[in-house]
């Protein structure tokens, strides 16, 4: 948002550093494991530093030495990914079914995020006790997934419903007055304004299953995400193979919020371009 004269309002300045601060103070005392993750061959877990090289990084990617953190990894990026989907997907949806009251849709809201009180350990021994009952067997895809969506869709949805109390149904009105059809107001005129709401919905959705632990404790089976997997190496890893680990997950997170920002920047310039044509 710019003001008359094609400058920024002083909020936006003070936003950005608020965000700044927030990551740096996030972060920053991370530093000290992002350099020790490069300690030479010889190093140890503190300063000083005993040369540089990339071997705990190979060394993450061997079961041997480290536990399985190449299949973790890519199961809890799986994992994520389908969490994210599913959470957009539904609390979009949630989010048009809530426009019109509908019999009972005060209980349908309160049932939907009653999960954000309930401590994630009981919905993980919930779930694991039910599969238990009924013999089958837990897997990180199958009842991992479903106890990570008990964590992700109340806050999809609570987002959703914040932006649709701020849509406005003209832009609708006017298309149909036009004659669009109602598949078409919805991918014409719906969708695209809400996209930038929608990311977030996606950037909250993976984040919070990338590394969600209490939910994923009795719901993986026998194959452990990378939350759980970290644990683990924390009581037989002493090396810095640790510290590799936590700078290569903080990449991911960097590299996932910054194809966000991204996406939704490259979204307003093309709007401010249509607008100027």
């Amino acid at each position: 948002m710019r003001t008359p004269g094609g400058r920024r309002p002083l909020s936006f300045y003070l936003l950005a550093a608020f965000f700044v601060l927030f990551v740096l103070f996030l972060y920053g005392p991370m530093t000290a494991i992002y350099i020790l993750s490069f300690q030479g061959p010889q190093g140890g877990l503190t300063f000083p530093m005993n040369g540089t090289s990339l071997t705990w990084f190979v060394a993450l990617f061997g079961q041997q030495r480290t536990g399985d953190f190449a299949g973790s990894f890519q199961r809890s990026i799986v994992l994520a990914l389908l969490v994210t989907v599913l959470t957009v997907v539904i609390s979009f949806l949630g989010g048009l079914a809530f426009r019109r009251r509908f019999v009972g849709a005060g209980l349908v809201f309160y049932l939907a995020i009653a999960s954000l009180i309930m401590p994630g350990i009981l919905v993980s021994l919930g779930i694991g006790l039910i599969f238990q009952h009924l013999g089958l067997r837990t897997a990180w895809w199958f009842s991992a997934l479903g106890a990570h969506l008990t964590w992700t869709l109340p806050f999809g949805l609570l987002i959703m419903f914040a932006i649709f109390n701020r849509f406005s149904r003209a832009w609708e009105e006017a298309a149909r007055d036009l004659g669009a059809s109602p598949w078409r107001v919805l991918t014409n005129i719906v969708l695209p304004i809400l996209f930038p709401g929608l990311i977030g919905v996606a950037l909250f959705g993976f984040t919070l299953s990338y590394d969600e632990f209490p939910r994923s404790t009795l719901t993986v089976g026998a194959s452990n995400t990378l939350p759980i997997e970290l644990y683990n190496m924390t009581t037989n890893v002493t090396s810095p193979a640790l510290y590799a680990l936590g700078t290569l997950t903080t990449a991911v997170s960097f590299a996932i919020i910054a194809l966000c920002l991204g996406s939704i920047v490259a979204i307003q310039r093309r709007r401010t371009r249509g607008r100027a044509a």
